[in-house]
């Protein structure tokens, strides 16, 4: 039924100072930096689904992932998302090839350098910091993000990058 919500997975792979992210081949978000993720499979916990998602677009088995918080994404579109966030930290590895697109390491202090989702920048923000989150975002038909909020402090978030 169109406007309903897919739950989905973002999981943020750091290295000290760097994130794994994926240059995206495919829309959503083609051609941008994300982390890796996907959509839940029938039965699966949203942490399941992060270590399987993470293990099928890398390779890289995590043992370790923490919550960091949830993203909630509205459109008057097909584009409406509630994506568990989680954060792992791992072993540096070169990054390895993926079906989705291209993997690298980005350092963090690049990160709002690089072509990635406003949403990302925020999460990535809070996650870093150890910071819980219930991110709202709301697009318009066009998919240009009009409004972000976050629940947990009740704050619209400014939607410059």
């Amino acid at each position: 039924m169109e406007g309903l919500k897919k739950i989905a997975v973002i999981c943020i792979l750091k290295h000290k100072n760097h994130l794994l992210l994926l240059k995206r081949l495919k829309e959503p978000n083609k051609d941008l930096f994300t982390p890796l993720g996907g959509k839940l499979d029938p039965f699966e916990t949203p942490l399941s689904a992060a270590k399987r998602e993470t293990q099928e677009e890398s390779g890289i088995e995590v043992k370790i992932m923490n919550f960091c918080g949830i993203l909630t994404e509205t459109s008057p579109t097909k584009y409406n998302w509630v994506s568990y966030v989680y954060l792992s930290e791992i072993e540096f590895q070169e990054a390895p090839p993926c079906d989705e697109g291209t993997l690298y390491w980005v350092h963090i202090d690049e990160l709002d350098k690089i072509p990635t989702p406003i949403t990302d920048l925020h999460i990535y923000k809070y996650a870093l910091q150890n910071k819980k989150f219930i991110f709202d975002a709301v697009y318009d038909e066009n998919l240009k993000l009009l409004e972000m909020n976050e629940e947990i402090e009740n704050l619209q978030i400014a939607l410059c990058k």
